[in-house]
């Protein structure tokens, strides 16, 4: 059963995107047409939340009454962008250190994930709008993480590369085929970390994209870990050569 808080109908959905209400997805029911529906597409636009066009049926499992044709769903998280949360970073003196999640939609390992990157001292964790949403079970699966570290939400991987770079951050894609070992990142320059989802791994635009390809070594014949418990070690490493 969803927990995440729901609003239903058109004005009161509309109303929230005026609001800055935090919201981790719009569902629209497919068919609905108009001023309406050009309305909702360009603020969900405007403030980055994914739109989904989906079946009567999927609505009905969020809310059992008049829905319109259009629900929100709510989040717990207030998603920031890329060139809001970094620049503010540079301001206070800090080396931005993130992770950027690329094709992961498991929303228990996104949680898990986030739950490594606060308590190694992550500065934030960086999604596309397709990537598991940060939803109560995601928060759940944090223990709390996930509202305390900034999460910064952009439209496709390729366009949060594009601003990271631009934002003075190196970009390095974690990769088991690569050749060099997460040992040798220099950690004491802005950097940014990406994890690709199980099975797939990192995509062909992060993998071109990006300014160096690492891996964690392996002994085993296992020729992968769950991602996040890659995460938890390349996390670790970050602080490993700052120890006393």
């Amino acid at each position: 059963m969803n927990k995440d808080p729901v609003i239903a109908g058109r004005h009161p959905v509309l109303d929230a995107l005026q609001a800055g209400v935090p919201l981790d997805k719009i569902l629209l029911q497919q068919g609905v047409r108009g001023p309406f529906e050009k309305e909702l597409r360009a603020a969900c636009r405007r403030r980055r939340i994914p739109l989904q066009v989906v079946p009567k049926q999927r609505l009905a499992r969020y809310f059992a009454g008049n829905h319109q044709g259009v629900i929100a769903i709510g989040t717990a998280v207030r998603y920031q962008s890329v060139d809001e949360l970094l620049p503010a970073l540079y301001e206070r003196g800090v080396t931005p250190k993130v992770v950027l999640l690329d094709g992961i939609t498991d929303v228990r390992n996104f949680g898990a994930i986030a739950r490594s990157a606060e308590t190694f001292g992550f500065h934030a964790i960086v999604k596309s709008m397709t990537g598991a949403p940060a939803n109560a079970i995601a928060v759940k699966a944090s223990a709390g993480a996930l509202l305390r570290i900034p999460v910064c939400r952009e439209k496709t991987t390729a366009s949060a590369i594009r601003a990271l770079k631009e934002n003075g951050l190196e970009v390095i894609a974690m990769d088991a085929r690569a050749e060099t070992p997460v040992c040798a990142i220099d950690w004491q320059r802005p950097l940014a970390v990406v994890l690709g989802a199980e099975g797939k791994g990192i995509g062909a635009a992060v993998r071109k994209e990006a300014d160096l390809l690492c891996a964690i070594p392996q002994a085993g014949t296992m020729d992968s870990l769950n991602v996040s418990v890659a995460a938890g070690i390349i996390f670790y490493e970050s602080v490993r050569g700052t120890c006393a």
